[in-house]
């Protein structure tokens, strides 16, 4: 069966520093490709995951940016084409994920979900897409989650973000595909990531039994749908959404 081919192909994965970035990050080298490890302040772990990348023969390098920030995210895509001469692929990846019950939940906590998981994608994607254009293999893959289909109580704001990435994934798809350019949506369910770690130490029981396959994802099981979505073994499919959750959607 042919393999994943990304030999080539130059790639920014944003929030790469840990987690299912990291493991984006590292799939896209092992299958060939350049890969530009965005982070915001890991930095330390950002160039881990860059060391590990050229360990293995690969080419990498990290960038530090607040995708918040507009030129910030445009430096950090012009970093990309300055070290690689253009742009095929994009994973937009950077995101947070904090809880607040509605009453509760204050203006700023807000703007700060909406502005990384959904500007900070919006703006990637504004400064990417030119370059992406100008590629033969352009391709982008966001990251969102499927609180973006069901809602999640206590995260609303989450949830609102990550179905605006659904939104935006159907949207763009028809926009771009005149120019080649793909776009696709990955949705994990709960994955093994720090970010959800102590949620699943505590309530890992009662979270598992809500999945069929009766567990949580790994970061690698997400990656390797993402590195799929990237590579020319998708090059038939562009605008759409795939559930990664072990069945939980099944579920309600």
């Amino acid at each position: 069966m042919t393999q994943i081919d990304l030999e080539g192909r130059a790639a920014l994965v944003t929030g790469a520093s840990r987690g299912i970035g990291r493991s984006i990050a590292l799939g896209i080298a092992q299958a060939g490709g350049a890969v530009a490890v965005h982070y915001q302040s890991k930095e330390e772990a950002a160039a881990r995951v860059v060391a590990e990348i050229e360990a293995a023969g690969g080419d990498a390098f990290s960038h530090a940016a607040n995708v918040q920030i507009s030129s910030e995210v445009k430096g950090l895509v012009d970093a990309c084409v300055t070290r690689w001469g253009g742009l095929d692929i994009i994973i937009c990846n950077a995101g947070i994920w904090k809880g607040s019950m509605v009453e509760e939940m204050t203006e700023n906590q807000w703007d700060e979900m909406i502005d990384v998981n959904l500007k900070g994608m919006y703006l990637v994607t504004h400064y990417a897409v030119p370059h992406l254009k100008s590629s033969t293999a352009g391709t982008i893959v966001n990251i969102a989650s499927t609180a973006g289909q069901r809602g999640e109580a206590g995260h609303a704001h989450y949830a609102a973000s990550k179905g605006g990435m659904l939104a935006w994934t159907k949207s763009l798809a028809p926009e771009l595909a005149p120019f080649g350019v793909r776009v696709n949506c990955v949705a994990p369910g709960w994955v093994h990531t720090d970010m959800a770690a102590a949620v699943l130490k505590a309530d890992g029981k009662t979270i598992n039994a809500g999945i069929p396959l009766g567990r949580a994802g790994k970061p690698e099981e997400i990656a390797a749908v993402a590195c799929f979505m990237a590579s020319d073994l998708a090059s038939y499919m562009t605008g759409e959404i795939v559930n990664v959750n072990g069945g939980s959607v099944l579920c309600g």
